[in-house]
Order: structure tokens, then C-alpha cells, then sequence
């Protein structure tokens, strides 16, 4: 049982009734990946064909070296990392939607991925490199935050049912 923790909401006594062990759990090494990518989103005025062509584009003359990465992802970039050039910086598993995601980790460092498309737009991607780190405190304190709110959700979720089913009226009836 942990001291009276105070918040905005009140006073709160915790007691620790389970725990579970998992990806990222306190003390345990998760992998994080050193990430940068170059976001065309498709609009009324540009295709996605004429996206994924000009991405392919691009990566042909970034494999060439003909280009850099940063100076490609500042000039098409649509996302707020292209003042960055592109830097996504350490990404943990799960941080990033699952097509990003794959593409990612089916990568080496150094390697650029060919166009992928997600619900943001199309992406290259570039690994720059990956490491074993155990989790930040404040990233042990933000997945507990998402489990809480996750339970709690569920729990409404279920009491808006239990509330609806009793407010609802069925009346059957059999025509002989």
C-alpha cells in the first residue's frame, strides 16, 4: 500500500494487487529505433500515383548519394518533423502506426524503405539505428496512465449496456 498520493481529483490510496509483466515492463530492455522519414500527403491537386513516383524518385537519388535525407525530407516533408529533416528521434514499438511500424523494423540501419503507404499519406523511411534501453519512468507512468484509462473505458462502456438494456422495452407478440 503505497502513502496517500494527492492529485486534482482528491486523495487516493493505492494498493498494488497484481502485476503484470510484458513489453517494457520496469527493468526489462525493449528495443528503440532511430528513425527518420520524408510524409507526402495526397491531395485534390496531387495523385497517389504521381506521389509514390516521386518518392521512388527520391529514394533512387538518396541511395545514389546524390541528395541527402534531411534536405529531401525539409523540401517535401508535410509533417512537423521536416524542419528536422525528417528525424523522428528514438521510437519505441507500439509509438508508431503498424504499417510505419513493419516497414520500420523489416529495415537495417542505413537502409530506406521504398514508399508505404499509411492513413497519414505515403512515407520513406530511414533507419538510422537501434538500441536495447530499459523504459523512462515517465514512460512506465504513461503506460500505466493508457491501462487505467483502457479499464476505465471498458467499465463505462459496459455500464452504458447495463443502462440501456434496462431502460429498453421488448414487447413480443404472437399472431395465431
Amino acid at each position: 500500500i503505497a502513502p496517500i498520493v494527492q492529485s486534482g481529483a482528491g486523495l487516493h490510496v493505492l494498493k498494488l494487487m497484481n502485476r503484470e509483466g510484458g513489453a517494457g515492463s520496469a527493468g526489462e530492455s525493449i528495443q528503440q529505433t532511430k528513425v527518420r522519414h520524408i510524409l507526402i500527403r495526397p491531395g485534390p491537386s496531387v495523385g497517389e500515383a504521381e506521389i509514390v513516383q516521386r518518392l521512388e524518385s527520391i529514394r533512387e537519388r538518396l541511395v545514389a548519394g546524390q541528395v541527402e535525407f534531411d534536405a529531401m525530407a525539409r523540401q517535401y516533408s508535410a509533417d512537423g518533423s521536416a524542419a528536422a529533416g525528417g528525424d523522428l528521434g528514438w521510437v519505441y514499438a507500439g509509438d508508431t502506426v503498424p504499417e510505419f511500424e513493419r516497414s520500420m523494423d523489416a529495415l537495417k540501419p542505413g537502409e530506406i524503405s521504398a514508399p508505404i503507404r499509411t492513413q497519414f499519406g505515403f512515407h520513406l523511411i530511414e533507419v538510422l539505428d537501434r538500441r536495447q534501453d530499459s523504459a523512462s519512468p515517465e514512460r512506465e507512468r504513461q503506460r500505466a496512465r493508457q491501462a487505467l484509462l483502457k479499464e476505465r473505458a471498458s467499465l463505462a462502456w459496459q455500464d452504458w449496456l447495463d443502462e440501456l438494456r434496462s431502460r429498453t422495452y421488448v414487447e413480443l407478440r404472437f399472431e395465431q
